[in-house]
């Protein structure tokens, strides 16, 4: 079944200090219960949980009287493509996002796995690149080759816009809030615009200049 942008749904949420971008691949070392429980659930019922980036707080609950993280309110819905029982006790899976969404509410079940309302966005328009966005498809040609990357088994579509946008945005080397501004962006165009303005910048703090 396909849901309408409108409608709305309660999924899982995983709280991380990480942003998890629209068919983006994501590796996990699960070892809390909670996450066990909902990691086989998931794969059980072919259910997506949702990956949402932290305000402030901590990803692992450590103490019974530990609180819920605070969130950033717009996530990306995953699905687990691939588990592998570690040798330290810990599985490890590989998710992969789906679509965008914005939480309308959250709550807590006993065993402190934290639940989201969900209102599913808009999916991003199909766009294509212009000769304004040639640099940066160039600069992802280059990560994309890399080794540690490769590893990843990325899709990447160069082109169209919103693959290029969203998986230069995961690639970069920026903080995790920044990352969060261009996951919010509710179009290709404007999602690059903004990255050549941050390519710019970090190439300028790369030859000394501020």
């Amino acid at each position: 079944m396909v849901l309408k942008a409108e409608e709305t749904t309660e999924i899982p949420l995983f709280p991380l200090r990480t942003v998890l971008f629209p068919f983006g691949t994501l590796p996990l070392r699960i070892f809390e219960t909670r996450y066990l429980d909902m990691v086989r659930r998931c794969m059980r019922e072919g259910l997506p949980f949702g990956v949402v980036l932290i305000r402030q707080g901590v990803e692992a609950r450590l103490q019974k009287d530990d609180s819920q993280p605070d969130i950033f309110n717009v996530g990306t819905a995953a699905l687990v493509a691939d588990f592998n029982p570690l040798s330290d006790g810990m599985l490890g899976i590989v998710c992969r996002g789906t679509r965008k969404f914005r939480v309308i509410g959250t709550r807590e079940q006993p065993d402190h796995l934290m639940l989201g309302q969900i209102a599913w966005l808009p999916d991003e328009p199909a766009t294509e690149l212009g000769p304004e966005h040639h640099g940066l498809t160039e600069i992802l040609k280059d990560l994309v080759v890399h080794p540690m990357i490769q590893k990843l088994g990325l899709d990447v579509d160069f082109s169209d816009a919103r693959s290029v946008s969203w998986r230069l945005s995961e690639l970069l080397p920026i903080e995790p809030e920044i990352k969060q501004s261009l996951l919010q962006l509710p179009s290709p165009r404007e999602r690059l615009t903004e990255l050549n303005r941050l390519v710019s910048k970090l190439r300028g703090e790369g030859n000394g200049k501020r």
